[in-house]
């Protein structure tokens, strides 16, 4: 709980990241309190069990609420990539941001590429980018090895969010101008 709000404070990319990370535990555990008190609850503090124990019985009601305990991201998480992708749209028709838009156009084959592999070509581009990202860490996680041709096209992804994300920040601020 502590880490999702310091992350959403810091970066909203590795926020949004941890959340979908959140959102398999609790699949992972079916939703069930017993077993995330088991797997995972126990694991921490007692002084800082019961604000978990509340957090994450908040998300699985959520999770059963939006009809997505078996697979989708919570609302909460749609949010972010709308309100990001809203953000990207402005960068973008901006002429004051010429290193997002040079980032996004290196990035670009490779998200139409992926779109295109995974068969969710109406998917949203931003939304293919965490996908690929999160993949990422999934494998990393398993310890697969990644090929070369996965790992350029993540580096540029990542750049390309990592830029994104640091506007985020700057916006939130106030400290972005779009007038042209």
């Amino acid at each position: 709980m502590k880490i999702s709000q310091q992350l959403k404070e810091k970066n909203i990319a590795e926020y949004l990241i941890y959340m979908w990370q959140v959102e398999d535990l609790l699949r992972a555990n079916a939703c069930d309190m017993d077993k995330l008190e088991a797997n995972v609850i126990s694991q921490f503090p007692q002084e800082e069990r019961p604000a978990l124990r509340e957090w994450y019985a908040n998300l699985a009601d959520m999770m059963h609420a939006e009809g997505v305990r078996e697979s989708g991201h919570l609302q909460i998480n749609r949010n972010v990539i709308l309100e990001l992708t809203d953000l990207h749209a402005r960068l973008l028709a901006s002429t004051r941001y010429p290193f997002y838009n040079a980032a996004y156009f290196k990035a670009l084959p490779f998200i139409v590429e992926l779109r295109q592999k995974n068969g969710h070509k109406d998917e949203p581009e931003l939304e293919t980018c965490f996908e690929a990202l999160y993949g990422i860490l999934l494998l990393r996680l398993r310890k697969k090895e990644i090929s070369t041709g996965t790992a350029t096209a993540i580096k540029a992804i990542s750049s390309f969010i990592a830029l994104l994300a640091g506007y985020y920040d700057k916006d939130r601020k106030g400290e972005l101008k779009f007038d042209d």
